[in-house]
């Protein structure tokens, strides 16, 4: 048994995890995976060669390349432990999901419209990894499939959507809705990520969760951003550049979930 360590430099968060768990989850020559969330890292116990996972890693999007082989890995997660964090990741992101949304179509905010499908992204990918514990492959690649056209449809709704909005006149979103739910989302990342590695290591690594929830934070930061630049330019414009950025990542992701779902 070998145990061979890949490096993946877009692994920005713990969606992405599970989209790499999932892709190799259906592989009978690999026996463990295991995430190094802080050098973003993964370590895969196997019986095949490297250059096999990494056909299966490098049409995911996400850099991954071989780095080396070890002996040695952590111990293994108790499989129930680490449902329970999934489950509290869904209900997190889908709780924001819900409520993102809703607030973004009462406030105008298409910032927040967006964050909201971010968020919801990465529900379904925490659902599909929930549903496919003991399913057969082909089922998990249906699921994984009908997800990221799903969430590719959304996107691209969004961003018709936002150009229309830059086309034609349109009421300034609430800038306070905005900083209030962003903040919010942020804070439910946070709690997701060390949730997540707690259960992994048996302790919180809090640098590795504020590493792993960059692309998170980034997003929430921007749409309080482009709230300020409502509040500074009286102008739905920043509003509406953050939306088609975000949309566009939500859009990005969908593509790796259909890359992996082949």
């Amino acid at each position: 048994m070998t145990v061979s360590r890949f490096h993946v430099p877009a692994m920005d968060c713990a969606a992405e995890e599970q989209l790499i768990r999932m892709a190799l989850d259906d592989r009978d020559d690999i026996e463990r995976i295991e995430f190094d969330s802080q050098h973003r890292d993964v370590l895969i116990e196997h019986r095949s060669t490297a250059d096999a996972i990494s056909e299966v890693l490098e049409p995911l999007g996400l850099g991954a390349r071989h780095v080396d082989d070890t002996s040695h890995m952590n111990e293994e997660t108790d499989p129930a432990r680490e449902r329970r964090a999934l489950l509290i990741a869904l209900i997190i992101n889908a709780g924001f999901f819900v409520g993102e949304l809703t607030v973004g179509l009462i406030s105008r905010s298409m910032g927040l419209v967006a964050d909201a499908l971010d968020m919801g992204a990465d529900a379904s990918v925490y659902a599909l990894s929930l549903a496919a514990v003991g399913t057969a492959a082909a089922r998990k690649k249906r699921l994984a499939r009908a997800s990221g056209y799903v969430q590719l449809g959304l996107a691209a709704v969004g961003l018709v959507e936002v150009i229309r909005r830059f086309v034609v006149d349109t009421e300034l979103p609430d800038p306070t809705s905005m900083i209030v739910l962003s903040a919010l989302a942020l804070a439910g990342n946070v709690v997701t990520l060390v949730v997540l590695n707690q259960v992994r290591s048996g302790e919180v690594h809090l640098q590795a969760s504020w590493i792993f929830t960059a692309n998170d934070i980034k997003v929430n930061a921007l749409v309080i951003a482009a709230a300020i630049g409502v509040i500074i330019f009286d102008s739905a414009i920043p509003d509406l550049i953050a939306g088609g950025f975000i949309f566009a990542v939500v859009a990005n992701g969908a593509r790796r979930i259909l890359s992996m779902s082949r």
